[in-house]
């Protein structure tokens, strides 16, 4: 009755838990929103990016810095990552997979174009201050869009937060299942090789007094391991049976057809191995006395 309450609990909470191939399906349509959210807010970013772009003071940072064009020959040991706006409008439109993940991303490219050319052209240039003026407008539209972000962000960390708690909880109702299904499959076998003992003495003959006598005196020659073993088979038929007691009185006649015959199987095949061990540990013995034997035998003088 335990084992069926067991089973049954377990069965109940696996009910209140969605399976593994749920979870995933479900993170998949969770990634997809939260994929087209963040493209609603990149589409947001374009409008800002677009009133930069269309500034009178942007058009030096349009396209890639024309370095040989200019003979800005120490152009790349100063910026270590060139970046215009044309090259950030093409990762925008990419169709490929290689485009902007987060609008966190193109904010940062943006940023690069700017201190770029503040960093290469000194600040009482024109570019530098066109840079400078652009990026201070650049931050201003952008702290209007930042709530939005944030907010996406937390969303999204909440979201994967319970997704990998569900899965977790998943994958432990999972191997709760396979545990609780090999236990039952496991005593299945229990039960049917008892069966199949149980059919095997009564299909056998009757011990005889000879045969209990030899058995008895089979018990002796085991080791104390296997003896421990062979007084347990008896415990397991016999309840009342005390195996561990420091002194046991064991009477072959007063033990069922079923334990006789567990007794025999168990025995015959420890008495078996017990053979095979003593065989070659005289093997062995001898092997070691003929190698001493030849190294002390004495050479006859000539």
């Amino acid at each position: 009755m335990s084992k069926g309450n067991s089973a049954t609990k377990d069965k109940d909470k696996e009910k209140l838990v969605p399976s593994i191939k749920k979870q995933q399906q479900d993170a998949s349509r969770r990634e997809a929103a939260a994929t087209k959210r963040m493209q609603d807010i990149m589409r947001q970013f374009g409008t800002i990016l677009r009133q930069i772009t269309q500034h009178k003071w942007a058009w030096p940072f349009m396209q890639p810095v024309d370095v040989e064009g200019l003979g800005l020959h120490d152009y790349f040991e100063v910026i270590d990552k060139p970046m215009d706006f044309s090259t950030i409008k093409n990762q925008m439109e990419a169709k490929d997979g290689t485009g902007y993940k987060h609008v966190r991303e193109i904010c940062a490219d943006v940023r690069l174009v700017f201190k770029n050319a503040m960093k290469y052209n000194d600040e009482r240039s024109d570019v530098h201050v066109m840079a400078k003026t652009l990026l201070a407008k650049f931050e201003e539209k952008w702290l209007q869009l930042l709530p939005k972000v944030t907010e996406e962000e937390t969303r999204r960390e909440e979201e994967e937060a319970e997704a990998e708690l569900a899965m977790q909880l998943a994958q432990e109702a999972a191997h709760a299942k396979m545990a609780r299904d090999l236990t039952n499959e496991l005593f299945e076998v229990d039960v049917h090789l008892e069966e199949l003992r149980e059919m095997v003495v009564k299909r056998c003959r009757k011990t005889s007094t000879e045969e209990k006598r030899k058995l008895g005196a089979a018990l002796t020659r085991l080791s104390p391991d296997d003896l421990s073993k062979a007084l347990e088979i008896v415990a397991q038929h016999n309840p009342n049976f005390q195996a561990n007691a420091e002194e046991v009185d064991l009477d072959m006649d007063a033990q069922s057809e079923s334990t006789l015959w567990s007794l025999k199987f168990f025995v015959k095949e420890a008495l078996e191995v017990q053979d095979k061990k003593n065989n070659k540990r005289k093997r062995e013995l001898c092997d070691a006395i003929a190698i001493a034997s030849k190294k002390t035998k004495k050479v006859p003088k000539e």
